[in-house]
């Protein structure tokens, strides 16, 4: 029996431990990425950005993604925004959707006139992002994630890299940065390190150029998201929170971040709604500032709504069977 208490003993002691451990590292990580490290907010002020209300853990929560361009970017500068992703995540139907806004997109940004969607954070940091984007979509946003491309690379590399079907072959030359963003990938089922993995969400040198990029992109994501569910995945999360916190910012409290973290291990990842933002037939091509769409706005709310309302019941449908939502 002594033997045994003992046993028991050290278990505790283990995962008191490891809990703690696990509880550090995470703090370390929450703390350390809402420092403004990438974006200043409020167009160049170093102070953080004010604080947003804690959210419920019930309600919708609707978070805009950056990732962004820093490569030629002075001191104190704000970035050039070169993919913007809307997540929106209902909790009560345990079920995210994914909106990926073509970087294109000619929309009021609000304070500055019109212009393409992707210069809003350099107009006025990542609040102005999210105001615009709140505006052109209807929803609410007041949440941000911000990362680069070594922060990209940094992540899927922590994970152990990605399974991805490449579609096709694809090669890019980049002048800038003497080839180090050069896009070179071979067709067919292959696993992507953050090298590779950057290499092809990027590339956009195709016939539907943003199109298809911003395809690849959510593709992409849920195969992240899929991954950080694995197991071993989850028991590497320390080393891979350490790995990523450079290159990353965000607005997200940290008990905000926790709640998230216990809400992602329940989602469903396999069939996410996946959303070009504005879809097609909702927009027109102009040449008014370079070649740019322009989005009928009342349109594009309306479809917001219609994606996120919660799913509806047929009578040819199987209860608890949900339908595809992807649309490019």
């Amino acid at each position: 029996m002594k033997i045994w208490k003992r046993v028991l003993l050290l278990l505790l002691v283990v995962m008191a431990t490891t809990a703690g451990y696990y509880g550090y590292s995470f703090y370390q990580f929450a703390q350390n990425i809402q420092e403004p490290n990438i974006a200043p907010p409020s167009g160049g002020n170093s102070t953080k950005a004010a604080e947003i209300p804690e959210w419920d853990g019930k309600e919708r929560v609707n978070i805009l993604l950056m990732g962004v361009d820093r490569r030629g970017m002075k001191n104190n500068g704000l970035p050039r925004s070169d993919s913007m992703m809307l997540v929106s995540i209902d909790p009560a139907g345990k079920r995210y959707d994914m909106f990926s806004i073509l970087r294109d997109t000619y929309v009021d940004i609000p304070g500055k006139g019109s212009s393409r969607i992707n210069s809003a954070i350099v107009e006025g940091g990542p609040e102005l992002a999210m105001e615009t984007v709140s505006q052109f979509t209807g929803l609410p946003v007041d949440r941000y994630v911000i990362t680069d491309f070594e922060g990209f690379k940094a992540l899927i590399d922590a994970v152990g890299g990605v399974e991805i079907d490449v579609e096709k072959n694809m090669y890019y030359h980049d002048p800038t940065d003497k080839g180090v963003y050069d896009i070179n990938l071979k067709k067919g089922l292959q696993k992507l390190d953050g090298d590779k993995a950057l290499q092809y969400v990027r590339f956009r040198h195709d016939a539907t150029s943003d199109y298809t990029r911003t395809e690849r992109q959510r593709k992409l994501m849920s195969a992240v998201v899929n991954q950080m569910k694995n197991g071993t995945t989850l028991i590497q999360l320390p080393t891979i929170l350490k790995e990523v916190t450079p290159y990353i910012q965000t607005n997200i409290s940290s008990v905000d971040m926790l709640k998230l973290s216990a809400l992602g291990l329940k989602l469903d990842t396999l069939q996410p709604g996946n959303y070009q933002l504005p879809p097609m037939g909702m927009f027109r091509e102009s040449n008014r500032a370079g070649s740019v769409l322009v989005p009928d706005v009342d349109q594009v709310q309306s479809f917001m709504q219609e994606k996120i309302a919660p799913p509806t019941e047929t009578s040819d449908q199987p209860v608890g069977e949900k339908k595809s939502s992807t649309q490019n």
